[in-house]
């Protein structure tokens, strides 16, 4: 059975924000013939991208039967009063989807309708306290990628839409579909929705010193070596008192407190791609299993197992 997909485009819209999830369902749609795309705009015919890259030949508004409804986002749904045939368009589209989702600050547009509040929703990082701040009904979560609530579905900014679709495509046709598009798309992993916007070491403000930079990018490609606060010092060639001072003026806390922080990002990474657990303790530098789990209970409040059983999937839990 054919399913409609309804992709609310706009003058102004990120163009990533529909042809990425645009060319998930095409791929899934190679093979199983399952979707129908229907690119709408508020008044029909043209639009043009923020990239100034023309769409020909939108929809308008008279259509119908759609199951689901995917609004794009746009920096001017932030910086501009919301259009009301845009609201207008959403409102009368998301009454009869059954599944109604947004990619980045087309969270927006959805929550001035109402139709998030007291549901959990996420948009692009630079605009989630934004988010909350205009809709206080809405609980938003700053830091995932995609997430679910009833009917509702929203993703963080851009290419986060890509995994917002894989989402999709995994509820409907199954997970093996979903990881085949995924491969189509020589994708690196499939972002599991509750998963961080950014790892835990872009987080951290960028850092002055040569040296220290060049220190941690070696750290980060080869978590598994025998790093230590004597052999990072001697890498560049100070003291590990200065190495120290270093550390907690530019990043804000201990060598050895960053460094455990790196090995996690790269504990979850490896998780994620299929490694057994003794793997990637020994592959990510904890050397064993134990001190591999005491590092995730201490960041997580979760087992290194727990943590591969949630995200197993790009699947995020439902918020009902």
């Amino acid at each position: 059975m054919t399913h409609r997909i309804g992709l609310i485009v706009f003058d102004g819209m990120t163009l990533l924000d529909v042809c990425g999830p645009a060319e998930v369902f095409r791929l899934s749609d190679r093979a199983n013939d399952t979707y129908k795309l229907e690119f709408i705009s508020p008044r029909g015919g043209r639009i043009r991208t923020s990239s100034g890259i023309q769409i020909d030949s939108t929809a308008s508004t008279q259509i119908a039967g759609l199951d689901t409804l995917l609004v794009a986002g746009g920096e001017n749904l932030v910086d501009q009063p919301l259009e009301s045939d845009l609201l207008a368009t959403v409102e009368r589209l998301a009454a009869g989807a059954e599944r109604v989702a947004s990619v980045c600050t087309g969270a927006f547009v959805l929550a001035q309708l109402g139709l998030l509040d007291g549901r959990h929703a996420t948009t692009h990082w630079r605009y989630a306290t934004e988010l909350g701040r205009r809709y206080p009904n809405v609980k938003v979560q700053p830091d995932v990628i995609h997430i679910r609530d009833g009917r509702y579905m929203s993703s963080a900014g851009i290419t986060a839409g890509i995994d917002l679709a894989l989402a999709m495509v995994e509820d409907d046709l199954g997970a093996e579909d979903a990881r085949a598009v995924a491969r189509e798309l020589v994708m690196f992993m499939q972002r599991p929705g509750g998963q961080s916007q950014y790892s835990t070491a872009l987080r951290r403000p960028a850092v002055n010193s040569e040296p220290l930079r060049r220190l941690m990018d070696e750290v980060v490609a080869a978590p598994g070596k025998e790093h230590t606060l004597p052999s990072m010092a001697r890498t560049i060639g100070v003291s590990t008192r200065h190495l120290n001072r270093l550390f907690q003026a530019e990043v804000g806390m201990t060598p050895s407190r960053w460094l455990e922080e790196a090995r996690v990002d790269a504990a979850q990474a490896l998780i994620l791609d299929g490694y057994l657990i003794n793997q990637v303790a020994h592959l990510s530098g904890f050397g064993s299993d134990e001190t591999l789990r005491r590092a995730f209970a201490r960041h997580f409040g979760t087992t290194p197992s727990a943590f591969r059983d949630r995200f197993a999937t790009t699947r995020t839990a439902s918020r009902l």
